[in-house]
């Protein structure tokens, strides 16, 4: 009890620190530190279904792009508050569809059908876009700073982490890890194995919209092979990895640094980007497929073995 006391107090100094960080740091630095802060709750969101099922969705992409569209569209008409939750709504009634029909397919399909969604919600809105309105992109005029979208984009973090916290010291979580090691298990233990991985999914895909939906201000002006870029996919499945999508604090520690470095590679190697985001990805399946935390983990328990045998 008193450990876990100590931990929200320490988490809470934490929080307070990083909202007081933007009063000292230039333009350029809030500006480092709200897309620092945007992938740390991608990343978090993407585990929270990803982590414990061990499915593989590349489909971030898609919801990150509806939240963005959503104030795009909306936010001439509606409050911005409103707009914020009309943006999650759709992103939740999305993911209930998509997770309907297709959370009973496994492996590369699940891989290759999230990839395939992202890429037909961009086509979509494309032709709707060029059709029907006769343009491409919308442009986005909110009274927001960037200090506000990132204090914003720091509470949706700290949920975020706060829902993995509970999800895991719940019996929901004790389900997780028995569909992650065996889904045919699970069916004989009684778990409804559908519904807990369609309500997986639903919380992730709408944490998800409302980044898109808090960071679309930012940007101004916003059109499909922007917010539906799926770079952004890849990236946060790579951040989450690295840390550990099956640790709490993994996919944090892994989205601060790798968006740090892809800061500093794509400023100085503009047109070598893409070459080496697909060295690393293959790099870190190959070298830390658990991610770093579970490695140092292993490095710890096997250095205490050895100090107990000596």
């Amino acid at each position: 009890m008193t450990r876990t006391i100590l931990g929200f107090a320490l988490v809470a100094l934490g929080l307070a620190a990083l909202a007081w960080l933007p009063t000292q740091v230039g333009a350029y630095g809030v500006g480092l530190l709200l897309g620092m802060t945007g992938y740390v709750v991608l990343a978090s969101a993407w585990a929270l279904f990803s982590g414990p099922t061990r499915y593989v969705s590349l489909a971030t992409v898609a919801f990150f792009g509806i939240g963005a569209y959503t104030v795009a569209v909306l936010s001439e008409t509606l409050p911005y508050w409103a707009v914020l939750l009309v943006a999650a709504g759709i992103g939740l009634a999305v993911a209930l569809v998509v997770g309907l029909a297709t959370l009973r397919l496994a492996g590369v399909y699940f891989v290759i059908f999230t990839f395939g969604l992202a890429e037909l919600i961009r086509q979509l809105v494309t032709w709707y876009e060029v059709n029907v309105t006769g343009t491409l992109g919308r442009y986005i005029f909110l009274p927001i700073s960037p200090e506000q979208i990132y204090w914003q984009l720091l509470a949706l973090a700290a949920l975020t982490i706060g829902i993995g916290w509970l999800i895991a010291r719940s019996r929901l979580g004790l389900a997780l890890k028995v569909i992650g090691d065996d889904e045919t298990v699970a069916a004989h233990t009684g778990i409804d194995i559908s519904g807990v991985k369609l309500a997986l999914f639903a919380v992730s895909a709408t944490i998800i919209t409302l980044v898109g939906a808090i960071q679309a201000p930012r940007w101004t002006y916003v059109e499909p092979s922007i917010v539906f870029n799926p770079t952004i996919s890849f990236l946060t499945l790579i951040m989450a990895l690295l840390g550990g999508a099956n640790r709490l604090w993994g996919p944090a520690l892994g989205a601060i640094p790798l968006f740090l470095l892809f800061e500093w590679l794509s400023a100085n190697f503009p047109s070598h980007y893409s070459i080496i985001l697909g060295l690393m990805f293959i790099a870190i399946v190959f070298v830390v497929p658990r991610g770093v935390l579970a490695g140092v983990e292993d490095l710890w328990k096997r250095l205490r073995r050895k100090g107990e045998a000596a």
